[in-house]
């Protein structure tokens, strides 16, 4: 009995890294694409909140793009944020800048569409984005959901092999150190009280980011049976994904990550 279910595992590890192979060849596949993806923001009247999604680290605009058409074709009004060529920069310029096109989007669109609160989806590094905008920017009092997907708030000790090719001139990549001084910072507690609730989604097979790094206290934490780049991918991310943007309330807040 044992043996056999030895062999369960086995089996079903080997088969979600297969299927993981598979979609990181899809994810590199829409990377490429680059950040010239055709911006289609509002182009419905929509009573949801429009959803603000946030590549990772060396992610275009294109990697997001299935992500994309699976909330487009639920309704929603769907924005990813161009972070350059690649995203390698310092996180909280990331943020900053975040900031800035939402606020300008809010200026624009508001009005028009009375827009009263936005969510925001962030994969890997994109979710620290994420979390140093409603923290620290004031992001709270517009963001209703966060939802992270493999997001290392505990920090990863893999972002040191993008040391070589990188670390000169990307401050992300420092950042993502679990001694960082920007996660130590992002940890303290402000007097500030969150209204935005948080969903850390992380992979089971995820190399990368492993779980542990993905835990955030106080947020609603779920491991899926899938590997990092089918954060992006698999249809079981997007299901989660539309489960919790469905949930009307939590007690899932933004808490300090380590009291």
């Amino acid at each position: 009995m044992k043996k056999l279910k030895a062999l369960l595992q086995a089996s079903s590890l080997i088969q979600d890294l297969g299927f993981d192979t598979l979609n990181s060849l899809l994810y590199w596949r829409h990377n490429l694409r680059g950040n010239k993806i055709r911006k289609n923001y509002f182009v419905r009247a929509s009573k949801l909140p429009p959803i603000i999604l946030l590549q990772g680290f060396m992610g275009t605009r294109g990697v997001l793009l299935p992500l994309e058409n699976h909330l487009r074709a639920s309704g929603r009004d769907v924005i990813s944020i161009d972070f350059g060529f690649f995203n390698v920069s310092d996180i909280k310029g990331s943020a900053q800048l975040l900031s800035y096109k939402i606020e300008r989007l809010l200026d624009r669109f508001s009005g028009i569409h009375n827009i009263q609160k936005i969510q925001i989806i962030g994969h890997s590094m994109g979710g620290l984005i994420g979390l140093y905008y409603v923290k620290k920017l004031g992001g709270h009092r517009i963001v209703d959901k966060l939802i992270t997907l493999g997001a290392p708030f505990n920090g990863t000790w893999t972002s040191l092999l993008g040391l070589f090719p990188f670390g000169v001139f990307s401050k992300g990549i420092w950042q993502m150190l679990p001694t960082s001084d920007f996660l130590k910072k992002l940890q303290k507690k402000t007097s500030e009280v969150y209204e935005t609730e948080v969903i850390s989604i992380s992979a089971k097979y995820d190399s990368i980011c492993p779980p542990k790094t993905c835990h955030l206290p106080g947020a609603t934490n779920e491991i899926l049976n899938v590997g990092h780049a089918s954060l992006l991918m698999d249809k079981k991310v997007f299901d989660a994904i539309d489960r919790h943007l469905q949930e009307k309330e939590s007690s899932a807040r933004v808490v300090p990550i380590r009291k």
